[in-house]
């Protein structure tokens, strides 16, 4: 057991060398599913071909799901969680393929080949490493701007908060969503008491439908989507008694701010009974709301989780007094951070250093995760904060400033990327 264990975690350190140096024969990616094609080798024993098929065709989903670990997770997590691979996800490889089917396969040389075109479960596999304390997908959730326009039969006008409505905007819809929403540590603007003027930011809705006008009020609130759509409810035919029906339908569409991209879809249904059409109207809602809520937070949990990890470039300014100690110790810091791809150099002087940062997430949260970073001597004074600049200065505690006589010399600060690679390993995963 020891021997097959070793030479599968050496299998996983190949596959990973082979990953980084060059490109995939053949890989999709969405944000859920990870699509492509493996190859399966065994050895036909006893003439027994269907079982040698089987065993290579199994090898090959594990490759697959190898593969989806690696896509996951940066090098030095990984490297450091081979045996909880192995252990967990390894041994359970059924439960995060999706779907297979066998492109191919040969007999050679008593061996027999496969190759099998697979889809693994990002989300599932994802999930499972978030609950191990693996993956560090941090609690930051997007801020989210809700436009919902809603009637019932009892409405004379739709009623909406946005633009020229004269009717206090009273949504029952929204109200639940939000409730369930918040309750997710989703960040909400924009509601309640809270609300924006459009006119305020010189924005015009030319319809109650205007798209556009909602994502540029949605940048001026700083949010980072929009939740747009419709909620309404109506009495169904069927009745038993003076008990009728109510149906009711919420069609919401989430938009990235950041590219105004549609990236969420969700439409749900519910029926209600009662005597009451009002009360009837207001429960069929209610309900569709519930589950608009759990639709929602699961989609927009999964876009943004990929979002988050999308690759940024940008350019950190560090400066300040007794710099060289400190900035090696805030080197230190950096390499605790998960996520970071590369870092290179781009300026270095005797009190401060330009260093551009190939980050899985936004620039902002980069700079929310130094935040985080204490030392004994100093603090950090964080500024300046875009899409691709941070600024960061040394600033004093009240104790004796660190040292410069440090036994570390300026080669070793030159070396910032977070994994001990050498300068030709970097050059290749750029």
């Amino acid at each position: 057991m020891m021997y097959k264990k070793r030479a599968v975690i050496g299998i996983i350190i190949s596959l990973t060398c082979m990953i980084f140096m060059s490109e995939p024969l053949f890989a999709a990616r969405s944000s859920e599913v990870l699509t492509g094609v493996t190859t399966g080798n065994r050895k036909i024993i006893n003439h027994d071909i269907q079982k040698a098929k089987q065993k290579a065709v199994s090898d090959a989903l594990k490759i697959a799901v190898q593969n989806a670990f690696v896509a996951l997770v940066p090098r030095q997590v990984m490297a450091s969680n081979l045996d909880f691979f192995y252990d967990q996800i390894l041994s359970n490889t059924s439960d995060y393929i999706i779907t297979y089917r066998v492109i191919g396969g040969i007999e050679n040389n008593n061996h027999y080949l496969v190759g099998v075109e697979s889809k693994v479960d990002l989300a599932l596999l994802e999930q499972t490493l978030t609950n191990a304390k693996i993956l560090n997908t941090s609690q930051d959730k997007p801020v989210i701007l809700f436009f919902i326009v809603e009637k019932t039969p009892t409405d004379l006008l739709s009623q909406y908060w946005w633009g020229n409505n004269p009717i206090p905007y009273q949504s029952i819809a929204e109200k639940i969503i939000i409730n369930k929403m918040s309750q997710e540590q989703f960040i909400i603007t924009g509601a309640g008491e809270q609300r924006p003027d459009p006119s305020s930011y010189n924005i015009t809705f030319d319809s109650i439908y205007d798209i556009e006008a909602a994502k540029d009020l949605g940048r001026e609130m700083k949010a980072d989507m929009i939740i747009f759509g419709k909620a309404g409810s109506s009495e169904a035919i069927n009745r038993m008694g003076e008990e009728k029906t109510f149906n009711s339908e919420i069609n919401l569409q989430g938009y990235n701010l950041e590219t105004g991209e549609k990236v969420i879809e969700s439409r749900v249904q519910a029926v209600a009974k009662s005597e009451i059409a009002q009360e009837g109207n207001i429960l069929a809602i209610s309900k569709a709301a519930d589950i608009s809520a759990a639709d929602l937070i699961d989609k927009i949990n999964t876009f943004w989780i990929q979002n988050l990890r999308q690759e940024h470039a940008f350019d950190v300014n560090i400066q300040g007094d007794n710099f060289l100690a400190r900035f090696i110790a805030l080197k230190q810091k950096l390499k605790q951070i998960p996520g970071i791809e590369n870092m290179q150099p781009r300026e270095m002087g005797s009190d401060y250093a330009v260093i551009q940062v190939f980050y899985k997430g936004k620039a902002a949260q980069f700079a929310d995760m130094i935040m985080l970073k204490t030392f004994e001597s100093f603090g950090l004074e964080i500024s300046d904060v875009s899409d691709n600049f941070i600024n960061i200065r040394f600033i004093e505690k009240g104790q004796p400033p660190l040292s410069e006589n440090d036994s570390q010399d300026i080669e070793e600060i030159m070396e910032l990327n977070p994994d001990p690679d050498q300068e030709q390993n970097l050059e290749t995963s750029q």
